[in-house]
């Protein structure tokens, strides 16, 4: 017994080793630690399981907690930094698993001072101190880590004798699951759009569930081919549960099998096949609706009779309509994944108008058209009276056919925030969030466009909350720039620049893309108002990709800001072609064009493109469009270059009356070349201080709540 409790121990010893070896990377799971060790998955998770009771990913799991509990201790860090250099790809992930592991989160190691690792233990509930004896012989034998070790071997024997633990509450973990894209096994590829319609079905009805956190649609198709075991994708999605299935359709008959994977111990809990003649829309429909209602039970999640009577609807009685919604649907997709496909975009249109010509009642399809028409509209008609106003049409249409329809309230949500009414589209998201609590597009809206970028309702702590929500749900190919907004929002906007640069490396592990990454970098610069540091990153990013006329017109502005005016004119004329076909995607660069094009002597070139700033910012004010407390700064920044102080200063005090000022607006107006001719005086200072207060105050109010929740 003896020689085998040591073989063990070596055993345990060796993984450690190469999970310590492979700490940071986010991605080394049950696979790489199984191919490390020589031994197979299946091999290793059964040893495993034999000494310790804990599947392959649970182990790897608890070793990367107590170390990051030992770097708490020892290391001056935050909870956030600790959480990459674990291994966690999410620190709102890594505090949720902190604190189920050993019952309160990270933050509170720094508050509560403890002085070793050795204090704290993996329990629910209140704190279990070991012998001496005990604790002796493990510090003598290999320190911290091989104590974490040996709790872990004796952690159920311990807790069953001790009964201190007895009647502890016990929270209940996240419940998270994923639905992977169906295998199509028919016999022809041109039913795929089916199958994949019946899946997105199945994944919308989980998601209308508040129990539930259900990875985004867009997530799961990365691994559409994919070979990877059930735990290696929930340990890449963050989700405990995995759903998988395969269909069949052959004329009207219609054949579907599902199962449900708890992923961290690869372990099938439910299954079921069907097996139906579509005679009406309600034989899919009522199949998809008890597959929902199965998994649910399965994992002992909540169903609310309101979500029960929402999964339960049948969206349209004709078989036809619904086919078509499903081709519009899938052509829809082709053009998000390849936005040059234009043509997709037309097919999508053509699919939905059929399905609504067969039945007019159709609430998604209306919802599918208001998708493509703002694709197509949402720039080239900015300026029109009637902006959007088919989106808005479309969406009130769906919503007096399904007034629980959680798209529809999305999309007028998207309406009236573009159109200024930024209220109103806070009401619409709180509405589709109601109906479906995983839409992560409202999640992100309302973080980066409700409570980052507009002035009435900016609110730094709601919008990293929002956003940290957003990346929770989508785990896919948006990720990377969803992780660069909430660096932005880190960054730019609450002024804490070291986590906006964790998340923009983040992003950049994901994806690679160092135009990206040095852009977001060289953005901080400029905010940080370290303008030859800016310069020297935005020449990374165009040498990299010199047709971006956004990096393009920020290489113009870093340029002019340290006074190389020849070389921002160089830029400047690059980028001239492009701002003409999209102006209001770069409404406030037309004062820097003629700003510049006025330092290297072109005066009458400068005042055309002054006058453009101006004609924009007053139609964006009357208008009420989204950028109106920008365009008044730009309005005011022009006016103060032109001469007329008393318009610069009207507009500057409309600037200065919002309450949360961000970082990047309360540095940018003390360099703004154009403000030259009034920045010494009183009353611009004032404002200046006004601003860079309201900054100051917003910027605490992050950091303490931040430092509350553990994460700084």
């Amino acid at each position: 017994m003896t020689e085998l409790h040591s073989m063990d121990q070596a055993f345990i010893r060796k993984l450690t080793d190469l999970i310590l070896a492979n700490l940071g990377n986010v991605r080394f799971g049950a696979k790489e630690l199984a191919h490390e060790s020589g031994i197979s998955n299946y091999r290793l998770n059964r040893k495993l399981r034999a000494i310790t009771n804990k599947t392959i990913n649970q182990y790897i799991r608890e070793i990367r907690l107590q170390k990051a509990l030992e770097m708490l201790i020892n290391e001056e860090v935050t909870a956030s930094e600790v959480a990459y250099r674990v291994g966690f790809g999410s620190p709102a992930y890594f505090n949720t698993c902190f604190h189920e592991f050993f019952g309160f989160p990270p933050g509170k190691v720094k508050k509560e001072g403890f002085d070793n690792a050795l204090e704290i233990h993996p329990v629910q509930g209140p704190v279990i101190k070991e012998r001496t004896v005990w604790r002796t012989f493990i510090l003598t034998s290999s320190g911290i880590l091989f104590l974490a070790i040996l709790t872990y071997l004796g952690y159920n024997v311990f807790l069953k004798k001790s009964s201190i633990n007895e009647g502890s509450p016990v929270k209940n973990p996240e419940k998270s699951l994923a639905v992977l894209p169906f295998k199509n096994l028919s016999d022809s590829t041109a039913n795929q759009y089916f199958i994949d319609g019946v899946m997105e079905d199945i994944l919308t009805n989980l998601s209308r569930i508040h129990d539930l956190r259900v990875i985004a649609r867009t997530s799961v198709e990365q691994f559409r081919e994919s070979t990877e075991s059930a735990s290696e994708i929930g340990n890449k999605l963050n989700a405990d549960y995995i759903v998988e299935g395969s269909g069949q359709k052959y004329g009207n008959i219609f054949r579907l099998r599902v199962q449900l994977i708890e992923a961290s111990k690869d372990k099938h809990i439910w299954a079921e096949s069907y097996e139906h003649e579509i005679r009406e829309t309600k034989d899919i429909f009522n199949i998809q609706s008890q597959i929902a209602q199965s998994i649910v039970a399965a994992i002992k999640a909540t169903l609310t009779p309101e979500e029960k009577q929402l999964i339960e609807k049948i969206p349209t009685s004709s078989l036809t309509a619904y086919d078509f919604y499903q081709r519009g649907g899938e052509e829809l997709r082709k053009y998000k994944s390849d936005r040059g496909n234009i043509q997709a975009l037309k097919r999508a249109e053509e699919m939905f108008n059929k399905a609504l010509e067969c039945d007019s009642t159709y609430a998604m399809a209306y919802i599918g058209l208001a998708n493509v028409y703002w694709t197509r509209h949402r720039y080239e008609s900015y300026y029109s009276e009637k902006y959007l106003d088919s989106v808005i049409v479309l969406s009130n249409l769906a919503i007096s056919y399904d007034d629980q329809l959680a798209e529809a309230y999305f999309m007028r949500g998207v309406y009236y925030l573009q159109n200024g009414k930024t209220d109103q589209a806070i009401k619409e998201y709180d509405k589709a969030l109601k109906y479906n609590p995983n839409y992560w597009e409202a999640y992100r809206e309302k973080g980066w466009w409700v409570h980052i970028m507009d002035y009435k309702n900016m609110d730094f702590v709601k919008a990293i909350e929002y956003l940290h929500k957003s990346v929770s749900i989508n785990r896919g190919k948006e990720l990377p720039d969803l992780l660069r907004g909430l660096g932005e929002a880190y960054g730019s906007f609450a002024g804490l620049p070291e986590k906006a640069k964790y998340y923009y490396q983040e992003a950049f592990n994901l994806d690679g893309d160092s135009t990206k990454y040095f852009s977001y970098l060289a953005n901080g610069e400029l905010v940080y108002r370290n303008y030859r540091k800016a310069v020297e990153l935005y020449k990374k990013c165009y040498t990299r990709d010199s047709n971006n006329v956004d990096i393009i017109l920020k290489l113009a502005d870093a340029y002019l800001m340290v006074g190389q005016f020849n070389e921002s004119l160089k830029y400047i004329k690059k980028s001239e072609e492009k701002l003409e076909a999209r102006p209001a995607y770069f409404y406030s660069a037309m004062k820097v064009i003629g700003y510049v094009y006025w330092q290297n002597g072109y005066k009458k070139e400068a005042e055309q493109w002054l006058n453009k700033q101006k004609k924009i910012s007053e139609e964006s004010i009357k208008m009420g469009r989204y950028y109106s407390i920008d365009a008044n700064y730009d309005l005011a920044a022009v006016y103060a270059f032109m001469g007329d102080k008393e318009k610069a200063y009207e507009n500057l005090r409309i600037v200065a009356k919002i309450s949360v000022c961000p970082l990047w607006l309360s540095a940018t107006i003390k360099d703004e070349p154009l403000f030259n001719s009034i920045r010494n005086e009183p009353d611009f200072q004032q404002i200046v201080n006004d601003l860079e207060a309201k900054y100051q105050t917003e910027h605490e109010r992050v950091r303490k709540w931040l430092e509350y929740q553990g994460m700084l």
